[in-house]
């Protein structure tokens, strides 16, 4: 019996598939349908799969085929924008696994942090986008459950009745701060959570792919990154393709110009190896692309660029349970009644926003701040007002380095001296608009951690300048990754002669 609900199951996806699948896609379907009539309740399934060789397209065919056959599903990825291209791959709404995990523990004035919450959910499939990117303590993450963001998932999932968990990635992506690999890929390390779990690995691109130069050097770096021996230079091919190029500097003005106009700002990026040279780009970009004088404007694309829990609870209490414009699913989504608002729990290191007024600029405490009315473009454009610290804008380091954050503390702390008590201090300092202000940086450029999990229609790379001892595999996660940000033209910045396959 069980065996033709597999063959039944199967037979569904390939036809939501919509052509033959490759041998790859085959087992993985396979693989899949074994996974979701086991018996047991305590299974997990692992999907791996490079750039181009069909998993976003298997991937949406699940979705589409369980939704059929009326299966319970909740699809998450580690970060708004990942959630967001999910989402649109899959034609159903998506969250941020924080999102759907965690809760606050209190709407007090203490902001106690977020607890693993409870899964109500039962006979339901949760579907894991982005899966490389899932850490497990290197970075930490003491506001959030155990810190170990892997371990709470899988008790979180397995914590509702006869639920189990999918993980869909790239083992060739740069993996989570920290770690060495992927942990959530990694079947040995879902199996010491006691559970059984099946494996599917898409290595063939398809003949869609073929024609493409982005996939084409993409597959030749991931090559090296899965192969033996050591690490060589990758050389990238660009004649023959239409969709990679070299850029010189000379010409990068009006070619990212014409980047923002086809493309437009949201759909462009540039990716950089250092926080350093994103500013200097950021900089740059301001200055002689768009034309902008003012520290920061109406229009900016922005980034948070460290998590920031005060602002969104701000939110939750002043609205008082009322609706705000902008709530709802993503346009053109199926889902169910809980995708009706997309208010996140907080706002992640990561998330951008696009300014839309800045008023109050002034100084205090030794830093410079502002009033910003911004839209979130991952959250369905939502519409928020927060105090930003505008010293992080141009600042090099990724955020307020410890020695600010201690100077910023000390300096608000000093406006509660005349409480007796420093728990009622502290108690006021969480609560201050300023100790919270938002830290952010210009978006035009960005890192390329902060990039993963995200795809924009144009991508600059600029990998900056090569020595030897920067040849190691953790530069081939960083190059494929950036790579395979692009889905309709990469540029490659002052890309040098010795790294050309048809260099002259």
């Amino acid at each position: 019996m069980y065996a033709m609900l597999t063959d039944a199951l199967s037979s569904i996806i390939m036809r939501h598939l919509g052509f033959s699948p490759s041998a790859d896609q085959l087992r993985a379907i396979g693989a899949f349908s074994s996974f979701m009539t086991d018996r047991s309740d305590r299974v997990a399934m692992v999907m791996r799969g490079s750039a181009g060789t069909g998993k976003t397209t298997l991937a949406a065919a699940i979705v589409k085929a369980l939704s059929e056959l009326r299966w319970r599903m909740v699809l998450l990825a580690p970060t708004g924008r990942a959630a967001k291209v999910f989402a649109l791959g899959a034609g159903r709404a998506a969250f941020t696994i924080h999102r759907r995990i965690y809760r606050q523990k209190s709407l007090r004035a203490d902001m106690g942090g977020f607890s693993l919450a409870d899964n109500l959910h039962s006979d339901t499939l949760f579907i894991v986008d982005e899966a490389s990117m899932i850490a497990n303590g290197a970075a930490g993450e003491a506001a959030f459950g155990s810190g170990c963001l892997l371990d709470d998932l899988v008790h979180y999932v397995y914590g509702g009745r006869n639920c189990r968990l999918l993980l869909i990635g790239d083992r060739a992506q740069l993996p989570p701060v920290g770690e060495a690999e992927s942990p959530a890929l990694q079947a040995a390390v879902m199996e010491g959570y006691g559970l059984r779990v099946y494996e599917a690995e898409l290595d063939a691109v398809l003949r869609q792919g073929e024609g493409s130069g982005i996939l084409f050097n993409a597959t030749t770096v991931r090559r090296m990154i899965t192969g033996v021996g050591p690490v060589a230079l990758p050389k990238v091919r660009f004649s023959g393709f239409a969709d990679i190029c070299a850029v010189g500097g000379g010409e990068l003005v009006d070619t990212l110009a014409g980047s923002y106009s086809h493309a437009g700002l949201d759909e462009t990026i540039v990716i950089t190896r250092s926080n350093k040279r994103a500013v200097v780009y950021n900089r740059g970009i301001r200055a002689q692309v768009l034309d902008r004088e003012d520290e920061l404007c109406a229009g900016d694309m922005i980034m948070v660029v460290r998590n920031n829990y005060y602002w969104m609870e701000r939110e939750r209490r002043h609205a008082d349970g009322a609706p705000k414009a902008g709530d709802g699913a993503a346009a053109g989504l199926d889902g169910d009644a809980e995708a009706q608002s997309v208010l996140p729990s907080f706002l992640a290191n990561g998330d951008r926003a696009v300014v839309r007024r800045v008023r109050g600029c002034r100084s205090l405490y030794g830093f410079r701040f502002a009033d910003v009315t911004m839209t979130l473009p991952d959250y369905d454009d939502y519409e928020l007002t927060a105090t930003v610290l505008l010293d992080t804008l141009a600042s090099e380091a990724p955020a307020l380095t410890r020695e600010q954050g201690e100077q910023l503390f000390n300096a608000v702390m000093e406006d509660y001296a005349d409480l007796p008590l420093k728990a009622d201090r502290i108690k006021q300092l969480k609560q201050d608009r300023y100790f919270n202000a938002l830290q952010v940086k210009h978006a035009y450029a960005v890192t390329c951690h902060k990039a993963q999990g995200g795809q924009w229609a144009h991508v600059y790379v600029d990998q900056g300048y090569m020595t030897d001892d920067m040849l190691t595999p953790a530069y081939l996660h960083w190059l494929y990754t950036a790579f395979t940000r692009a889905t309709e033209r990469l540029y490659l910045v002052n890309w040098p002669d010795r790294q050309r396959a048809d260099a002259g």
